[in-house]
């Protein structure tokens, strides 16, 4: 029964909420480990949890020395689905209302020098398609501040290229117009022209060819599918690599680095909120303070009085 509920809360998230796979695939891994500690601990019925069975499931986390933000991560996946369960007419009151969320840890996200995109960003051999390609998906992450599933799921037909536009579908499938520079515009242009010559070489139909197409993924694979978010990540590996640059650099952090770059230059953070995408402003006040930390470092450095 208690799978049954998780499939249906899951199956709700994706076609009512319209949550990303990622999300879907975290939310689903939260709860069944929350199932398997509940047939562990006998406990057949969702009825029968009470707070003091999840500060135990708690303690169990803890044991196994997860960090506070995993833990706090599992907790918002549970205690959602206990809401859906009210809401569902399952139970009638919430356990999870007894138990307090631990206090996380407040980290400042890792970001880019403007030096290292620069580097970054002359990697890719434009002499070839995949090359183009590679160099248009990074132009276009720094370029814009947007997640690498919104990337993936860009169509040809989503650019603007006289406008300087974009329309991305974010997360809820909300979409929002973000503005894209003449670098992003001009490498993606190019890639489009190749992917065109590519397909013409391969003797596709004409109606396929067609670079402002609606349904044409932009980014495509060797096989001519949509790229993953995993590929994008395992690509920009190799070019970390190539270029020494901090191998714990992600897709994502080409969107702190965005944002940090944009209020180093003197951006509003209403503004750098909108193009982010953000619901709350309180998640783009993170880069108020790596702004912060850097010119506190730049003070320790310089001042002669410090």
């Amino acid at each position: 029964m208690i799978e049954k509920l998780t499939i249906e809360f899951i199956a709700k998230l994706e076609h009512e909420k319209g949550y990303s796979e990622h999300t879907l695939r975290a939310y689903h891994k939260d709860l069944s480990q929350f199932n398997t500690f509940l047939r562990d601990e006998k406990c057949s019925s969702l009825k029968s949890v009470n707070h003091l069975l999840l500060r135990k499931f708690l303690a169990v986390l803890r044991t196994n020395n997860y960090s506070k933000t995993t833990i706090a991560r599992k907790l918002a996946s549970i205690r959602s689905f206990f809401k859906y369960l009210i809401q569902a007419g399952e139970l009638v009151s919430n356990p999870f209302e007894a138990l307090r969320t631990p206090k996380q840890e407040k980290k400042l996200p890792h970001f880019l020098s403007i030096s290292d995109v620069d580097v970054l960003l002359k990697a890719p051999d434009c002499s070839n398609s995949m090359g183009l390609r590679d160099l248009a998906m990074l132009e276009t992450l720094y370029s814009t501040g947007i997640r690498v599933s919104e990337l993936v799921n860009l169509d040809d037909g989503d650019i603007d290229f006289f406008g300087g536009m974009i329309k991305v579908t974010g997360k809820g499938k909300k979409e929002r117009i973000v503005p894209i520079g003449i670098h992003a515009t001009k490498a993606i242009n190019e890639y489009i022209n190749s992917k065109s010559q590519r397909k013409k070489d391969e003797k596709k139909k004409a109606s396929q060819i067609s670079k402002t197409s609606k349904n044409e993924p932009l980014f495509l694979n060797k096989y001519g599918n949509r790229l993953t978010a995993r590929s994008v990540a395992r690509t920009l590996d190799k070019y970390l690599k190539m270029s020494g640059i901090n191998l714990l650099t992600s897709p994502h952090t080409f969107r702190h680095s965005f944002a940090t770059h944009l209020l180093d230059k003197g951006a509003d953070l209403r503004s750098v909120q909108e193009l982010l995408g953000h619901s709350n402003l309180s998640t783009t006040q993170v880069y108020t303070h790596v702004t912060t930390e850097r010119l506190k470092s730049v003070y320790e450095k310089s001042h002669p009085r410090k």
